[in-house]
């Protein structure tokens, strides 16, 4: 009888590192997968990217806008043509790179604001916090109140502002009994307070602050030039790995504070520093291209139906992604009523609006974290 049960013990040891060892197979099939679609995105971005840039009046082929580039990167690979170069570089790509740069970032900052406040709403255009920032430049346009002197003065007002809205959203979110839907629904005030406000300020604005106003309402990136997107690019390189380093303590934080704090995570201290990090980042990019809504409420919502809730793979998910689609958006403006431009801020609305309304019906029937 004894025999019996010990020739069964070592059976039943090795089915146990089977199924043990299939798991863990399994889990790295499952990273590999993410990791393989995240790639998949970047290839996207790059072949979506040149054939983009070969819409207009002026004809150019794939090859030859992939010519123009490598060329910048090592000079007398190719020859190229001197109007060609200038018309790829100068006029084209400045804006295909805003668009990749603004989409990334935005799409970044919706996925861990949706992570820290725990609602597939929340977003920085939904929060307000777009809404703020574009007040503070209003105020700069209007009044001549400055938080920062130079080139960059429209940066320091709609920071200041940016971080306004979000320090209510933070307060909020302190108090007893602060529900994900009282979140959302106080950051939808604030964007209503301050699209008010803006609306007061252009009946006192003279023609020429008035344009300002409405051209950073309406969101565009016409403006984008190399100086710009060399700005939007070290600040992107600054805020993303800031951003990023939390994503462990995201994935805690998606069960519950108390949860989280019992692991080592300081939710509260979290919650601030993703707020306070994300609205700088938002304001920006806001500050150069206006208020552009509804990617970082679609894109992170699309990362996570495909890859799951890890903000390990989520958060360059959702960057991609965001890319993906303002870069997509504003083909669309360009070219839909061309040589009339819409808005790519319309243009996103029309996208966004639907899927803001699928999220709401969706939330109704479905638990969004489990």
């Amino acid at each position: 009888m004894r025999g019996s049960v010990a020739r069964k013990a070592p059976s039943t040891k090795r089915t146990r590192a089977g199924k043990i060892s299939k798991i863990e197979e399994e889990q790295s099939l499952s990273v590999l997968k993410k990791i393989l679609f995240i790639l998949l995105l970047a290839v996207i971005l790059v072949v979506a990217s040149g054939i983009i840039i070969t819409i207009g009046p002026m004809p150019i082929t794939v090859p030859e806008v992939y010519s123009i580039l490598i060329n910048r990167i090592v000079p007398g690979i190719f020859s190229i043509e001197k109007s060609l170069d200038n018309v790829v570089w100068e006029i084209r790509f400045p804006r295909i790179a805003g668009d990749i740069i603004v989409g990334l970032g935005l799409g970044i900052c919706g996925c861990v604001m949706q992570a820290v406040l725990k609602n597939p709403l929340a977003s920085p255009f939904t929060l307000g916090i777009s809404a703020g920032a574009q007040f503070g430049v209003s105020v700069a346009a209007i009044f001549g109140i400055t938080i920062l002197g130079g080139p960059y003065f429209l940066v320091g007002n709609a920071f200041i502002f940016a971080l306004l809205c979000s320090a209510v959203i933070i307060a909020l979110s302190g108090m007893k009994g602060a529900t994900s839907e009282m979140l959302i629904l106080a950051g939808i005030a604030v964007n209503y307070l301050f699209q008010a406000m803006n609306q007061i300020f252009s009946f006192v604005a003279n023609e020429d602050q008035r344009l300002l106003m409405t051209m950073w309402g309406m969101g565009g990136l016409s403006d984008l030039n190399w100086n710009s997107i060399l700005f939007l690019g070290v600040i992107t390189m600054i805020c993303v790995p800031l951003l990023y380093m939390k994503a462990w303590d995201l994935n805690l934080m998606t069960v519950g504070d108390e949860s989280a704090k019992s692991m080592g995570v300081d939710a509260g201290h979290t919650r601030i520093y993703i707020m306070v990090v994300s609205s700088f980042y938002v304001a920006v990019m806001v500050a150069f291209i206006g208020m552009i809504g509804f990617i970082g409420l679609v894109a992170p919502h699309m990362g996570r139906m495909i890859l799951g809730s890890d903000h390990r793979y989520l958060i360059p998910a959702s960057g991609g992604l965001g890319a993906i689609i303002l870069l997509v958006a504003d083909a669309v403006s360009l070219n839909l009523l061309s040589p009339i431009v819409i808005p790519t801020s319309v243009t996103m609305s029309i996208i966004g609006v639907p899927f803001f309304l699928y999220l709401i019906l969706r939330g109704r029937k479905k638990e969004y974290w489990t």
